[in-house]
């Protein structure tokens, strides 16, 4: 099965099983680059990324990330998780680890890590109920270093940019209008105190 047929199945699906996906189809490469398109590689030592699908980001991080630069890519859909492990399992700087996002303190704990530079996301967030949204944000504001970032795609230019406020000082967004449907990428910094 192709990742695109992948992907509608797992969209069309969530319906039935309630686990949002927030597209159709896999991030082009051209939202994968601008998504992560503010992160000095130079400088990047740990980056995690959440929900990523049949790969799209990782590959995007895969290519840049240097050798001695830790990347954990947390997805906790089973057909995902084998397309992706079989994908990367020849990159001994990236680990594929099934799991949630809201524990990711944890995860990462389990791993030595207690902060990273980035994370990158590809979960539904705007989608999540409030209380998974604060949750999730909690995760990620106790995880990140300060002046990192965290990148949200979204397939909804600037709708969302409220919601991104409410959780961060700073917000730009980067438009991708090569993808279809036009995306883009809300980058996130300095989190706020979540209540």
């Amino acid at each position: 099965m192709n990742d695109n047929a992948l992907f509608l199945g797992k969209f069309l699906s969530q319906i039935t099983q309630g686990n949002p996906i927030a597209s159709i189809a896999p991030s082009s490469r051209w939202l994968a680059r601008t998504t992560i398109r503010n992160i000095d590689w130079s400088t990047t030592r740990s980056i995690v990324e959440l929900g990523a699908g049949t790969g799209p980001i990782t590959r995007a991080i895969a290519e840049r990330a240097h050798p001695d630069c830790r990347v954990l890519v947390v997805e906790r859909d089973h057909d995902f998780l084998r397309l992706l492990r079989d994908r990367f399992c020849e990159r001994p700087n990236l680990e594929i680890i099934e799991g949630d996002a809201r524990e990711l303190a944890g995860i990462l704990a389990d791993r030595g890590l207690d902060r990273v530079d980035h994370v990158v996301s590809g979960l539904p967030f705007p989608s999540f109920r409030k209380e998974q949204q604060r949750a999730l944000m909690r995760s990620v504001r106790s995880v990140l270093r300060t002046g990192g970032s965290y990148n949200q795609i979204t397939e909804l230019a600037l709708i969302y940019w409220p919601l991104y406020r409410r959780f961060f000082e700073r917000v730009e967004f980067a438009f991708e209008p090569r993808n279809l449907p036009p995306s883009g990428a809300y980058i996130c910094r300095d989190p706020r105190e979540i209540h």
